[in-house]
């Protein structure tokens, strides 16, 4: 008996049976898919008059309003000189190096002398010799004058015998006479020689001194200028800069040298106009060097009188304490002044405050947890805050964010900020 018929019965049967499975598994499928494509039958979108807005909220305390003012700037030595030769010749001693420290009056280089000292050799000889020439000079004016005078008192000796010798007939009356123009021209020469040493001395002893003064001051200009090519340290502190070699001919005016003092350090910092007028000598400050990581107390110590034209600033210097040898000059540096604007005021940031038709507003929140608007006149301002001088007060709390969605009666979620 052939059974062929009844096989592909049963697999005909077999697979209409797993292609009505497969169809059942797509449809579940897709309905699952479908379904969690929808909202849940039990949820329910919010209305929008339901939200609250979030709302960070102030409360307002009577505090001292002050100002930070933002300063920056470098570090500056107690001083820094620079040694530079005055007069052009070749280095022939130097007894300092980079880093070592000097003190005031000790030599630190030394130029060629030679030509100077020869100078100075044939000015003192030429100087001895014009105090002789004065010298000389004045004893020849004195022996001058001594003779002067004898020879008036000479010619006087002689008018008194002539006047006796002629009241008894024994000279004439011209002998007399020209005894008597003697003695007057002998006067005339003394008074001359008297009237010179009351000047000082005669024309040709002053030429002598004269000479003799000008022979010493050349020695004195090339004792100067010797003293001037020995250079010695003017103050104590660091050699900072070097640029000279022994054998080597330093130009006049060339910078050989420096030395810098870094016992006291300050900060210079350029300040704007609009805060210049609120610092004052002795603030003090901290100043914070941030190459090393350090922190200083300081204080004020200059304000500029005048602004700058190139910079159209003002300057400031600030004082350091307690500086270490880690501190060097030209360091930067900040630091950060407290200004107190108003003692025990309210104020509020500026976000709080909106201008609208030309009046200020702010919300207070109120312990319901609804906005009030509220018209306010505003005081002092800084970078971000401004001062409620009314319409506002203590122990109320203002809204400082999400003003733009706030109007009177407005339930909010409030959020309490610390001022």
């Amino acid at each position: 008996m052939d059974d062929t018929p009844n096989i592909r019965q049963r697999w005909l049967t077999a697979d209409k049976k797993i292609k009505l499975a497969a169809g059942i598994v797509l449809v579940a499928f897709l309905a699952l898919a479908v379904h969690s494509l929808l909202p849940p039958k039990t949820a329910t979108r919010p209305r929008a008059a339901d939200l609250k807005p979030a709302v960070d909220v102030m409360a307002m305390q009577r505090r001292d309003m002050t100002k930070k003012i933002e300063l920056a700037g470098k570090t500056v030595p107690e001083s820094q000189v620079d040694i530079a030769a005055k007069y052009a010749g070749k280095i022939t001693q130097i007894n300092v190096v980079l880093g070592q420290r000097v003190e005031p009056g000790q030599i630190l280089l030394v130029q060629d002398t030679g030509d100077i000292d020869a100078a100075l050799a044939q000015s003192e000889a030429a100087l001895r010799g014009a105090a002789a020439d004065a010298v000389e000079s004045n004893a020849s004016f004195q022996a001058s004058y001594q003779k002067a005078k004898a020879d008036y008192q000479l010619a006087v000796t002689n008018y008194q015998r002539y006047k006796t010798l002629y009241e008894i007939g024994a000279v004439s009356k011209q002998a007399l006479d020209n005894a008597e123009q003697a003695v007057i021209a002998a006067q005339a020469a003394v008074d001359t020689w008297a009237h010179q040493l009351m000047a000082g001395s005669s024309a040709a002893v002053v030429s002598k001194q004269a000479a003799r003064d000008k022979a010493q001051g050349a020695i004195d200009a090339l004792h100067n200028q010797r003293n001037d090519m020995v250079m010695r340290a003017p103050r104590a502190g660091i050699i900072g800069f070097r640029q000279a070699e022994v054998g080597s001919l330093a130009q006049a005016g060339q910078k050989l040298l420096s030395i810098i003092d870094n016992s006291k350090i300050y900060v210079d910092c350029p300040v704007s106009e609009q805060d210049i007028g609120q610092i004052v000598p002795g603030m003090p400050a901290a100043v914070a060097v941030e190459s090393l990581g350090k922190t200083y107390a300081a204080k004020i110590v200059y304000i500029s009188p005048a602004m700058d034209a190139a910079t159209q600033s003002f300057s400031v210097r600030l004082l350091l304490d307690g500086v270490d040898d880690t501190l060097k000059a030209g360091m930067f540096a900040r630091t950060e002044i407290s200004l107190l604007l108003r003692p025990q005021t309210l104020f509020a940031p500026k976000e709080a405050v909106i201008s609208l038709n030309g009046k200020d507003r702010v919300f207070v929140i109120g312990d319901d947890g609804k906005a009030v608007e509220r018209i306010v006149t505003l005081g002092l301002r800084t970078d971000t805050d401004i001062e409620i001088v009314s319409g506002v007060d203590a122990g109320e709390r203002l809204a400082v964010s999400n003003l733009a969605r706030l109007k009177t009666g407005t339930a909010v979620s409030p959020t309490e900020v610390s001022p």
